[in-house]
């Protein structure tokens, strides 16, 4: 069974001939149960969760139009799952809730981009990084982790160690290590599932998001996994899937998390 289920139609458009290219690469390369999951900041209907000027620039769509783009998928026998990434915004939890329950996602990713007003993850932001202390980023951002997974609005919590995306880590293994126990101690408890995602082999630091170390405490905890590419174009769906493959089943997983309906169930991996 192999899934895919963070995928992004921005670089695009919300139509059907588009979502095919998605759909199509997904089929090509033995996706069984794939997913959209567009970033909610684009849509009209989450100003009032994540305004700031980066984000503003970026509000291209309405929910009706994404809507009506997987009423069309489901009328043409498309496989294709309707999800949102949204970025998780401390505060904001009653907002998020009425957004997620509003519409019929089949499932949805919390991830966290910002670290107060710095955008961790954007090239905008990349000097940033040489003004900051390393750790205090760090400490903040799984700050969000904990309680996005308390929160237990979400699904899957996407590329938890994104804050390493530039290749920016504390080289004070102990810290790291008890950052990754707070945040696996807080999703065991949660509903939420850990995206193991290729698209950091894409990114400057080279790497799977999560690290081999956390990854092993998901599994010592009994956290799910889903297996994604965060792909932003057609050709990298499923990006590189046969490493993740490798990796999870070194640290001892067997099994993935699928989702529909907002129900989820636990099949092999293959």
């Amino acid at each position: 069974m192999r899934t895919d289920f963070h995928n992004h139609l921005e670089k695009g458009t919300l139509t059907l001939d588009y979502l095919k290219k998605f759909t199509e690469e997904a089929e090509r390369k033995g996706i069984d149960h794939f997913g959209i999951s567009e970033h909610a900041y684009h849509f009209e209907e989450t100003k009032e969760i994540l305004s700031n000027p980066w984000v503003n620039e970026r509000r291209w769509y309405t929910m009706e139009e994404y809507v009506n783009l997987f009423d069309q998928a489901k009328e043409e026998g498309i496989n294709v799952l309707m999800s949102i990434e949204m970025d998780y915004t401390p505060g904001k939890h009653k907002e998020m809730a009425a957004f997620i329950q509003k519409y019929p996602f089949d499932y949805v990713i919390g991830s966290v981009h910002w670290v107060g007003d710095f955008g961790i993850d954007l090239a905008e932001y990349r000097k940033e990084w040489d003004k900051r202390d390393v750790k205090d980023v760090y400490k903040k951002y799984f700050d969000q982790i904990v309680t996005l997974a308390e929160s237990n609005l979400f699904d899957i919590v996407g590329h938890i160690d994104l804050v390493k995306i530039f290749g920016h880590v504390p080289d004070d293994r102990e810290f790291l290590i008890g950052e990754y126990e707070r945040v696996t101690n807080a999703i065991k408890e949660s509903k939420t599932c850990v995206e193991v995602s290729t698209a950091g082999l894409r990114k400057h630091v080279g790497r799977i998001y999560p690290e081999p170390d956390l990854l092993k405490m998901c599994f010592e905890k009994d956290i799910p996994i889903v297996l994604c590419s965060d792909a932003h174009e057609p050709e990298h769906v499923g990006y590189e899937y046969d490493q993740a493959v490798r990796l999870v089943k070194e640290v001892g997983y067997t099994k993935v998390m699928t989702f529909k309906n907002g129900r989820r169930e636990e099949v092999e991996l293959t």
